[in-house]
């Protein structure tokens, strides 16, 4: 009997998800009885949800894109929330945590960023002065610029795919859990609510080690023109990391700068490593220090909630789902009460 479109969503949701809580699940539960499940086969279940094992999968164009994407482009700021999970350490930061300490070890984590487009479709600059790949792919994965060093990385990447020689325990090119972002275009009234999981592409995204992000990402990666000789040799060109590059060619000197800064988070009366400090302007594509700390976060949505609030006598409310159908993926649209 042939799996419902349901189940299959519920299979590809589960499987984006398990590893990321199995890491937390491991690290935070007491020793396991002689009855729990042998460690072995925990790790089998892992491997078995690696994204490595959807290397095949195509993901067809979301009918929610254009929209999205039309919004975005509107706003003076394209800024959104992003919200984690972050793992209570021994030492409770908080007095509800110190008076509770049999509290869940996880609490929400949500912060502002700005949207830089969608993967492998970065809008003309004419002050971005990195090389550019060809125009030659669509996708449906937003992307954010981060600094490794943020607390955010350390709540969505448990399992790195490599660790900067350079930088021990710096996380390069990385699968990470699930995330939800939310979007208020206040010009169209309309709010979206997107949740999938996020993946980390670091200065490694060439390499062996980082082929599960690049196997995750190209899922969603369509070829633009299919017919058009000239440009599927273009997309034979297309290459990882010039589009990482551009990405970091698409900020302003100062912002560039700002991955030089000293670690956030850190108390100021820290004296800032060899250089390190505020206010700096990088002009150099390849800066090693601010380039050791960039990195591009892409979101794969699998499932998008559309609340339309344009006309106040009728909301309009839909939810998109990602659904699997072997090596297939497409979009299933429902219209909900709002």
């Amino acid at each position: 009997m042939t799996p419902s479109p349901e189940l299959h969503h519920r299979s590809f949701a589960a499987a984006a998800l398990f590893p990321y809580f199995l890491t937390h699940l491991v690290r935070s539960s007491p020793p396991p009885s002689p009855m729990a499940i042998p460690a072995q086969r925990i790790q089998q279940i892992v491997r078995h949800f690696k994204p490595s094992t959807m290397g095949r999968l195509s993901v067809s164009l979301a009918p929610w894109r254009a929209t999205l994407v039309s919004h975005l482009e509107a706003m003076d700021s394209p800024t959104f929330v992003l919200s984690s999970l972050h793992r209570q350490d021994g030492s409770a930061t908080t007095p509800s945590a110190q008076r509770t300490p049999d509290a869940a070890p996880f609490s929400p984590r949500a912060r502002t960023v700005v949207y830089r487009g969608m993967w492998a479709g970065l809008s003309l600059n004419p002050r971005n002065p990195a090389p550019r790949n060809p125009n030659v792919y669509q996708t449906d994965l937003l992307t954010i610029t981060t600094d490794v060093r943020m607390d955010k990385v350390s709540e969505m990447f448990h399992e790195p795919c490599t660790i900067s020689t350079n930088a021990p325990q710096t996380l390069q090119s990385s699968p990470g859990g699930f995330v939800e972002a939310v979007i208020w275009a206040a010009h169209a009234q309309t709010q979206w609510r997107i949740r999938g999981r996020v993946y980390m592409i670091g200065p490694d995204i060439d390499s062996d080690a980082a082929q599960p992000v690049r196997q995750a990402l190209s899922a969603h990666m369509r070829r633009q023109h299919a017919g058009n000789t000239e440009m599927l040799a273009e997309a034979d060109g297309w290459q990882w990391a010039k589009e990482l590059t551009a990405h970091f060619g698409n900020i302003s000197p100062l912002m560039r700068g700002s991955f030089r800064n000293p670690p956030p988070g850190t108390p100021i009366s820290q004296a800032p490593g060899p250089g390190l400090g505020l206010g700096q302007k990088v002009d150099d594509l390849h800066d090693e220090i601010a380039r050791q700390n960039f990195r591009v976060l892409a979101i794969a949505p699998e499932q998008v909630d559309q609340v339309d609030l344009s006309d106040p006598e009728r909301a309009r409310r839909w939810r998109h789902d990602l659904i699997l159908s072997g090596d297939e993926g497409s979009w299933k649209t429902t219209e909900l009460w709002p």
